[in-house]
């Protein structure tokens, strides 16, 4: 007589660790919804970027205040410091998500970064070489086709806001991507129960957030926001980690800039969002790069699918 050998079981997650063999947005997935704690962590999110902004734009109106009592700023609206001030704001976001996530749901912060909790530093710079000349290319047919408002920029202007983009921006882009495709990517995720819904949740629910941070009234801004939200979601979900999603938001963050400094463009008429902003033609070059990453990402991964956490 023989006895049957009952089938194993992955063992149940240690405290603080990401279960086995899940895909990247179903880390925080459970038993349970847990729908009144995920709404929790997104009021947190949103409210702590919104004070902290807050918090940092009146002690650097404050500084500005010492170094030039009685000059206006060159660039109407926009100092090296005030600008920086939401930037570095924003990449708080980075270690404000871990904390949410570690706090309320009890998994580390770290996981945040991928499927295998690190920064895979070599998804990223292959990404970086590839998707940064596409839109800089997709920018300057932007810029091409419709200049627009300049201004006088002073020399001090021009280098001390330069420095202030290029140490900042990667940060402050990494740092929505953390908070969005990452923590409300999750959350929202954990509040169905197939992983194809909690999929569709979690890329609507971040995206929906995605656009009411940036409160723009013009409607094609928020087609792109829609459509970046997208393709980033998908981006992160096929790769099991945040690397091209901040890869993507810092490129075309950092192009943005770098063709404003260039122009010396009016950064007050640049920033603006309001409805008729922007005309649909001018939004189609760059569509059409956060598109081809996203079907670049899906095709290499159609055989593979899409990344999970190791086995325990």
């Amino acid at each position: 007589m023989t006895t049957a050998t009952p089938t194993p079981t992955a063992p149940a997650p240690a405290a603080g660790q990401v279960p086995p063999g899940v895909e990247y947005h179903r880390v925080l997935a459970g038993e349970e919804r847990r729908i009144g704690r995920g709404v929790l962590a997104i009021l947190l999110l949103i409210g702590g970027l919104f004070g902290a902004i807050q918090v940092f734009f009146l002690l650097a109106e404050w500084i500005d205040g010492l170094i030039r009592p009685d000059t206006a700023p060159d660039v109407p609206g926009y100092t090296a410091l005030t600008l920086g001030s939401g930037l570095f704001a924003t990449a708080l976001l980075i270690p404000w998500s871990m904390f949410i996530q570690r706090w309320l749901y009890g998994v580390r912060g770290p996981s945040l970064h991928s499927v295998v909790s690190r920064f895979r530093f070599d998804l990223f710079g292959r990404a970086l070489l590839g998707v940064f000349p596409l839109f800089l290319i997709a920018f300057a047919i932007t810029e091409y086709l419709e200049p627009r408002a300049t201004v006088v920029w002073s020399h001090a202007d021009i280098i001390t806001l330069f420095v202030v983009v290029m140490l900042l921006v990667p940060l402050q882009a990494a740092g929505e991507e953390y908070g969005l495709r990452g923590l409300v990517f999750r959350v929202a995720g954990s509040w169905a129960r197939g992983p194809r819904a909690s999929l569709i949740l979690g890329i609507a629910v971040s995206g929906a957030v995605f656009a009411v941070i940036h409160t723009a009234a013009d409607p094609w801004w928020n087609v792109i926001y829609a459509l970046f939200s997208v393709s980033t979601g998908l981006v992160t979900w096929r790769t099991g980690g945040l690397e091209i999603a901040v890869v993507m938001h810092a490129a075309l963050n950092l192009v943005v800039f770098l063709f404003w400094f260039v122009l010396q463009a009016d950064l007050a008429d640049r920033f603006d969002r309001s409805a008729g902003a922007v005309t649909p033609a001018l939004l189609v070059p760059l569509s059409l790069v956060i598109i081809a990453v996203a079907v670049v990402v899906w095709l290499r991964t159609r055989r593979s699918g899409p990344a999970v956490t190791p086995a325990a």
